[in-house]
């Protein structure tokens, strides 16, 4: 691998446009899941969220790159978040061209600028990532100044769904649903920021999470809650379906603090697996902060196996 070539001159290089665009992307990364392995590629459900947060924060059309062949083919994008943080996926036969080393440039001289009006939001060390058994991109990272700062790391846990899946436990009075159609957006939205808050993840208005369900991809019979007796939201888990490779992805996950420990967590995860398997998958994966025990032991509980793992890489340099 040589991180400093530059891409090929076939291809060219644009800010995100349309939603067309987001739909090439998940394209983009079911193909290289199906030409690759489980772990090399974010799942589409991953990725979706992490646009989702663009969407809420920042705008796509300024904070996402796309890469096309000559024939007009997505075969690589990046998005610059909020923290900072970068990410870029490249499809497999254009890997360590110089589009990774593209990537990033065009992310760094954007930090740069918004350090400039907005030193206070943007002025945190650029954040990246790789999976533990990627060594090209831990090296490219590693190259560019990143080092893994050993402050996060998920584990990156699979299900197969083969076979009976347990029964839910629901406490009396409560119920495991679909959200609503109509009525509940704004009680999901209360849920994720109670749940997650002050983190950017749970920095979400209800007009936020409105768009969510807008989207490509979002399906909302696959957005599981659970509903305490008072008729509030009490746990829940989005899903998310690659149709090509017949895997499904949890996240985000969470249950409002006066509601934990009561079995809603796991009656939302098992309903979920019960979704996904109806939409033909036939395994799901669920990623968690290895330092967090109890979502791990949850999972666990319930037939998820780590399989892999994942680290932040930060940029020190």
């Amino acid at each position: 691998m040589n991180s400093n070539h530059t891409a090929p001159r076939a291809l060219t290089s644009r800010l995100y446009e349309t939603e067309q665009d987001l739909l090439e992307m998940q394209n983009l990364l079911m193909e290289a899941r199906a030409h690759t392995s489980d772990w090399r590629y974010f799942h589409v459900g991953e990725m979706m969220w992490g646009f989702f947060m663009v969407t809420c924060h920042l705008t796509p059309q300024e904070y996402i790159r796309l890469w096309h062949d000559a024939d007009g083919k997505l075969v690589a994008y990046a998005i610059l978040g909020e923290d900072p943080s970068f990410d870029c996926q490249v499809l497999p036969e254009y890997e360590w061209t110089g589009i990774e080393a593209e990537a990033l440039a065009w992310a760094e001289t954007r930090v740069s600028e918004l350090r400039e009006t907005d030193a206070k939001r943007w002025g945190g060390h650029l954040v990246s990532g790789a999976r533990q058994d990627d060594p090209k991109r831990i090296a490219f990272l590693e190259q560019n100044g990143f080092r893994y700062s050993g402050e996060f790391a998920e584990g990156n846990m699979m299900r197969s769904l083969e076979g009976p899946i347990p029964e839910s436990v629901i406490p009396i009075g409560c119920q495991v649903r679909a959200l609503a159609e109509t009525g509940d957006t704004s009680d999901r939205a209360g849920a994720e920021r109670d749940v997650w808050l002050p983190w950017t993840v749970g920095n979400v208005s209800d007009d936020d999470y409105a768009r969510l369900m807008r989207l490509p991809g979002y399906d909302r019979e696959l957005d599981v809650v659970a509903v305490a007796p008072d008729g509030v939201i009490a746990a829940y888990v989005n899903c998310w379906t690659d149709s090509l490779n017949r895997i499904g992805d949890f996240g985000p996950v969470g249950a409002r603090p006066p509601y934990r420990r009561q079995g809603l967590t796991r009656a939302v995860l098992l309903e979920g697996l019960r979704r996904l398997k109806a939409r033909g998958m036939d395994r799901v994966c669920v990623s968690t902060g290895i330092s967090n025990t109890p979502a791990r032991n949850l999972y666990e509980s319930i037939g998820f196996k780590i399989v892999n793992g994942y680290r932040d890489y930060v940029k020190t340099e």
